[in-house]
């Protein structure tokens, strides 16, 4: 019975101890031709293992980037390049085209262990260029 209770006594402070935070914020924003949207999911764990504080976490990221026009305006399109900056990084990605491209919408995704983490405020800056155009926007947290 002693064990017992030293087990049940055990698992109560492990649990008391430990906290888990999850953490699902989508950012949108767009500008005259383009729109887009930064779904960012992640946990956060602490605990306590052997007397110390404990902190893990991971997540994972999509970014999709569309097109609000026709697709038909893009036919003539040579080359797409696209970049996002947050507090954790960026992403940049370059598209050349010999053929029209099939869609208007564009995306690219990602996940980590441990690294930086997305805030609730965060403000993500994204560039468009488009053979001779391009254009800025931010995204914002839509649930704020």
């Amino acid at each position: 019975m002693k064990k017992i209770t030293t087990f049940l006594i055990a698992i109560t402070l492990l649990i008391a101890c430990s906290k888990t935070t999850y953490n699902d914020y989508k950012f949108s924003g767009e500008s005259k031709y383009w729109e887009a949207e930064y779904s960012y999911k992640g946990t956060e764990r602490w605990g306590e293992k052997d007397g110390q504080r404990t902190y893990s976490n991971e997540d994972s990221y999509q970014f999709i980037l569309k097109y609000k026009g026709s697709i038909e305006e893009l036919s003539s399109l040579k080359k797409l390049e696209y970049s996002y900056e947050t507090n954790r990084g960026h992403g940049k990605t370059t598209e050349e085209y010999t053929e029209p491209p099939s869609t208007r919408t564009f995306s690219s995704s990602g996940s980590s262990k441990g690294g930086a983490k997305i805030r609730v405020d965060e403000v993500i800056k994204v560039n468009v260029k488009w053979d001779d155009f391009e254009e800025s926007f931010e995204l914002h947290n839509d649930s704020r």
